[in-house]
């Protein structure tokens, strides 16, 4: 009974693992260079993910640059936000007019504001990506006291595919030291499974969700392309840009 304890505890990890670095991605799109990637070159974590959604890139980008803690939320399920982020307020049902302002340099935070805690805005083209960076994930005694470090950037990328949008979002860290990167691989792939994909989900359902346009269908799925259906070293720290109300 304990060895299969061990082996059905070991095939669910190893399961969680790739779902974590692959979920909804195509192989072509995981080995493909996005958007961002050049921020963090010597990457030792990396995910890929990614979902199709039955609207134009026009109508997926407002969703995306309102996003962050006090602002829109990520848009996860309301109980992965009560797990991840309990002192977060639930994430936007709508297009909020006072968040469609995101510019390079902007912060957006993603914690408490007394935890210095979010990302900056490195690269953006409206429509087509949005790149934030952070090295800032980690407890701020940590960080002050020089503990470990982290260096990670957040890319959404939007292709166009006949019927709506190709959205990949990528992840990529470098971590430091040792111990840390084992649990980035250990814990934060594992749970990030959970975590992109009920983000891209929620994404989704917001975006069809609302008035339909011509040509635009109501199906969107994870899958392949065209299925229907910080604060930290180097960044700056700008104030909070457009808090959400």
């Amino acid at each position: 009974m304990r060895r299969l304890v061990l082996v059905t505890g070991a095939a669910t990890w190893l399961t969680l693992h790739r779902l974590g670095r692959t979920y909804g991605a195509t192989r072509h799109e995981r080995l493909h260079a996005l958007a961002g990637d050049v921020y963090v070159e010597d990457a030792q974590v990396v995910a890929t993910h990614a979902v199709t959604l039955a609207a134009p890139p026009e109508e997926v980008w407002p969703w995306l640059v309102q996003v962050g803690w006090h602002r829109a939320g990520w848009y996860t399920a309301r109980w992965v936000d009560k797990v991840l982020f309990p002192d977060n307020l639930p994430s936007a049902q709508s297009i909020v007019p006072e968040l469609q302002h995101l510019e390079v340099g902007d912060f957006v935070p993603d914690g408490a504001f007394d935890t210095l805690c979010g990302f900056v805005v490195v690269d953006e083209i409206p429509q087509q990506h949005l790149v934030l960076r952070s090295t800032s994930h980690l407890p701020l005694s940590w960080r002050r006291r020089g503990i470990a470090g982290v260096d990670w950037t957040w890319a959404f990328v939007l292709t166009p595919v006949p019927g709506g949008t190709r959205l990949l979002f990528r992840w990529r860290a470098h971590t430091r030291p040792w111990w840390l990167t084992l649990g980035a691989h250990a814990f934060l792939l594992p749970a990030d499974f959970v975590m992109s994909r009920s983000m891209l989900r929620g994404i989704a359902r917001r975006v069809e969700r609302m008035p339909q346009t011509q040509g635009r269908s109501s199906a969107s799925c994870l899958g392949a392309p065209g299925a229907q259906g910080p604060a930290g070293a180097g960044l700056s720290t700008p104030a909070p840009t457009h808090p959400r109300s």
